[in-house]
């Protein structure tokens, strides 16, 4: 198969990357599972033009209807291998298809490092979430627990202090930089030794429970472990991921490897869904005018 553009991923940024690229008259064509998207289990109350409280299903679901609608093809397929192909590009997907195309926009996101434990996913957007910046609004005056042991835990413990009615920052063993640990505590986060066992509860979370038998009631579970994204295959496109596995771009969101464009999670914090949509639609259109401009 060709097209002109191919965007790998199918997030908020993935998205509005192939809205406009397919408004720019480029074949283009959105890799990826919107089941996926971070956005997926997720609730939003901060972006821009929407009032109430919206979920991300909807608004990744709209957001595909409306690539659709202007010409772009979705395939529910995930990306097995990325190379160069002369001046373009070669994108083999887990069908085993290939894709040769002009210009790549790289939107995976990052892959939440997680703690693979019962009730993890199945409470996913119903109390469970891997970013404390994003969804602390939703805790206020409710227990919840922080789990990790790194800076990113600590940051996480001390920001929902401001928040919850009761914090519990559990670890097996803190890592963090003691400057952190010590405002974390210091703001009135519990530092819990012990290691997740379950998350528990119904409808939504009601308890955490712990190895060694320790049951916390609470209504929250931050699993701060920390994050990392599709470095691997950044790095067979020739684009080299800095040192926190995030890619680098310039203003018009090109990477250091010419026709490769990188937008939304994956270019670092902050991890917000305005930075996506915006950082998207600039990735879709240069990757389209690129594409269009080649012979």
């Amino acid at each position: 198969m060709n097209a002109d553009v191919v965007i790998i991923g199918c997030g908020p940024a993935g998205l509005q990357a192939g809205i406009h690229s397919s408004r720019k008259k480029a074949g283009t064509v959105i890799l990826g599972k919107i089941r996926d998207s971070a956005l997926y289990g997720a609730h939003v109350e901060n972006y821009f033009g929407i009032p109430e409280k919206t979920n991300g299903p909807e608004l990744l679901k709209n957001g595909l209807d409306m690539a659709l609608s202007f010409g772009c093809r979705h395939m529910d397929k995930d990306v097995t291998a990325a190379s160069k192909d002369g001046d373009g590009f070669r994108i083999t997907i887990e069908s085993g298809e290939e894709i040769i195309c002009k210009a790549v926009v790289i939107a995976t996101g990052i892959s939440r490092m997680r703690l693979d434990i019962p009730g993890e996913k199945e409470f996913l957007g119903r109390g469970v979430s891997y970013c404390a910046e994003c969804d602390c609004n939703f805790y206020k005056g409710l227990g919840v627990a922080v789990i990790g042991g790194g800076s990113k835990a600590a940051v996480a413990a001390e920001l929902m202090t401001r928040y919850a009615s009761a914090v519990y920052w559990v670890s097996d063993g803190i890592s963090a930089d003691g400057t952190l640990a010590d405002k974390a505590a210091e703001a009135g986060a519990e530092i819990v030794a012990g290691k997740p066992k379950e998350i528990r509860g119904g409808g939504n979370v009601a308890s955490l429970l712990l190895e060694g038998g320790r049951e916390i009631d609470l209504d929250g579970v931050f699993i701060e472990l920390g994050g990392r994204s599709s470095s691997d295959l950044a790095m067979d496109l020739d684009v080299m991921p800095e040192t926190d596995d995030s890619i680098k771009v310039n203003e018009r969101c090109e990477t250091s490897a010419a026709g490769v464009f990188a937008c939304g999670d994956v270019t670092g914090e902050p991890w917000q869904l305005a930075k996506a949509v915006g950082q998207g639609a600039v990735a879709g259109l240069n990757a389209a005018g690129r594409a269009k401009g080649m012979k």
